[in-house]
């Protein structure tokens, strides 16, 4: 199996630029000429088009969502993260929640339509060095959200779980979100097996993956305090992931 990732892994590394690089000035063009609601568009078929690149590796994604969420008010969606690979299945399948990323900074530049729709999309860049900065960048992505009562995505691990098992989350940026969005729903996702694309590292990809994701019964965030409801979204989450080794 690992002997046919190799050609695999190139076939979809050289689509998955394709990809990128067929959308970045689609992006431009509907962000600056036509509006909003073309940009968005354009960023669902982008995603579609990156699940349908990973299909090239035997990927398969199933997306559990059993949950009338509306439409009508704001979402924090909160996730485990294990890989890359979690983002366009969560953009493609929460795709009239509007959902935006709370995301490192360092993503904003340098990756062909990803740096792009972080950039312009309604989505905010932090900086982790500089943490005041970006509490204060959160507040105001926050009264965003909830003014145009889109969704918030954010990984409260910080990083990407190489393994599979989940990292204690960082608090403060999710605190924040809450604090500022107290109309929001709170959405616990958890997701699966995604970090077994990488299991090899970065080349040869993995093949075969199924991955999972499995949308959680909303919160409030009236219905606890904020630290006791953030460590009861971490338990949802944490208690639906499979802890395997392979």
């Amino acid at each position: 199996m690992k002997l046919l990732a190799y050609p695999l892994s190139l076939v979809y590394a050289f689509f998955f630029l394709l990809t990128l690089l067929i959308f970045h000035p689609i992006q431009w063009v509907t962000h600056n000429i036509i509006g909003y609601n073309a940009h968005k568009k354009t960023v669902v078929y982008l995603q579609f088009w990156l699940m349908r690149c990973l299909n090239i590796l035997g990927t398969r994604f199933t997306f559990i969502n059993p949950h009338n969420i509306p439409t009508d008010q704001p979402l924090i969606i909160v996730a485990n993260h294990q890989s890359m690979y979690d983002i366009p299945p969560l953009l493609y399948y929460m795709s009239k929640y509007h959902p935006k990323f709370v995301s490192k900074i360092e993503l904003g530049k340098g990756i062909p339509s990803v740096s792009y729709n972080l950039r312009h999309g309604g989505s905010v860049l932090i900086d982790r060095k500089q943490p005041l900065k970006s509490i204060k960048a959160i507040k105001d992505f926050a009264q965003k959200i909830s003014n145009n009562n889109w969704s918030a995505i954010i990984f409260p691990e910080g990083t990407r779980s190489k393994t599979g098992h989940p990292k204690p989350f960082k608090t403060k940026g999710l605190q924040t979100l809450i604090t500022h969005m107290p109309n929001a729903l709170v959405v616990p996702i958890t997701i699966n097996n995604s970090w077994k694309i990488l299991r090899y590292g970065k080349f040869p990809l993995g093949l075969g993956v199924h991955i999972l994701f499995k949308v959680h019964k909303p919160l409030t965030t009236d219905q606890l305090n904020t630290p006791k409801l953030i460590k009861k979204v971490e338990q949802i989450i944490i208690n639906d992931i499979q802890h395997e080794s392979k």
